[in-house]
């Protein structure tokens, strides 16, 4: 418990540390959302000034109150669930794009990771088991898809498996003219359009939990509990998983909630190429139009996934390895 109780108080820390940075750090830059969104309801008519007063009030801009005035008022909207209007979607709220966008990212990067990290567990598992047979020529491929970066690797998919070969969509996340409801059709066309983006997130990201799982099982398997478990006479796929793998995938564990950030963001971007529905495609338009307060939902959103992931792995850990436990 004491262990617990001190990782809850880290991340409740990082947590405010990261909501504090996230923002400040859009309302630094250069431009005001207010003044773009004005412009475009320009052409239904004049705003009056009580308007223009309305808007900034309702993006937390109010400048007579200053930075640390709307802190607190942002404070107090995420205490209440309201994170805003987005400028982008006006007058949509930032909670109702978000909702919209949410499941999309989910479901493909969600899935996509961890079967990533399941296949890759698995092979680099094998690979130091069977050393020298053919899944250790699985290192040298998976380690240069790893090495490209993800929208390259995106756009070369697309070009091979969606304009050459026409196998699968190139982009959106279900065909036109289907309504978005659990239906058999629409779930079918959703599965084909997902299909092409989630097998390139997997075939980036399985070179890490590949790679670092060989190279701790090499280690595993010359530890004296190994080689007493073989003496033993117990069966090699029992030895292979009960003693060795469960040791050596705890650093993988470690690993996968350490690098969740990264598989975020750069899955985030192979929405972006594939103009998928979900969290990267908002963003990037909140980007472009200085959607304050979409952005800051994104990053929380992203922030406390992230966060989420590691007391998970935490958690994991701490069940998986008994000297965690005897530290605890």
């Amino acid at each position: 418990m004491a262990f617990l109780a001190r990782r809850i108080g880290f991340y409740l820390v990082t947590a405010w540390a990261a909501i504090t940075i996230n923002f400040f750090i859009p309302r630094l830059m250069p431009g005001d959302p207010v003044q773009i969104l004005i412009s475009r309801l320009s052409g239904n008519g004049e705003l009056t000034p009580r308007m223009v007063h309305d808007l900034t009030i309702a993006f937390g801009l109010n400048t007579k109150t200053g930075l640390l005035g709307q802190y607190g008022q942002y404070w107090v909207q995420l205490f209440h669930g309201n994170l805003g209007t987005s400028v982008t979607y006006y007058p949509s709220t930032v909670a109702q794009v978000v909702a919209t966008a949410l499941p999309w990212t989910v479901i493909l990067i969600g899935t996509a990771t961890v079967i990533a990290y399941i296949i890759g567990t698995i092979l680099g598992t094998l690979s130091a088991w069977r050393r020298g047979s053919v899944l250790d020529g699985l290192l040298p491929a998976t380690t240069f898809f790893y090495a490209m970066p993800l929208f390259w690797l995106a756009l070369a998919a697309i070009e091979l498996f969606g304009v050459t070969l026409r196998w699968f969509p190139t982009s959106g996340g279900e065909s036109q003219g289907i309504p978005i409801a659990f239906t058999g059709q629409f779930l079918s066309s959703a599965v084909d359009h997902s299909i092409l983006p989630a097998a390139v997130i997997v075939v980036a990201l399985m070179a890490s939990p590949l790679l670092g799982m060989r190279n701790m099982m090499v280690t595993t398997l010359n530890q004296d509990y190994v080689l007493v478990a073989q003496a033993k006479g117990l069966s090699q796929r029992r030895v292979m998983v009960m003693y060795a793998a469960r040791n050596a995938i705890l650093p993988t564990i470690a690993n996968f909630a350490l690098s969740l950030g990264f598989v975020v963001s750069g899955a985030l971007l192979v929405e972006i190429v594939f103009s998928y529905p979900g969290i990267g495609y908002i963003l990037l338009e909140a980007v472009s139009n200085e959607d304050y307060p979409l952005m800051q939902a994104i990053f929380l959103i992203i922030t406390l996934a992230v966060l989420l992931a590691n007391l998970l792995a935490d958690l994991v850990y701490v069940v998986l390895d008994p000297r965690s436990r005897q530290e605890a």
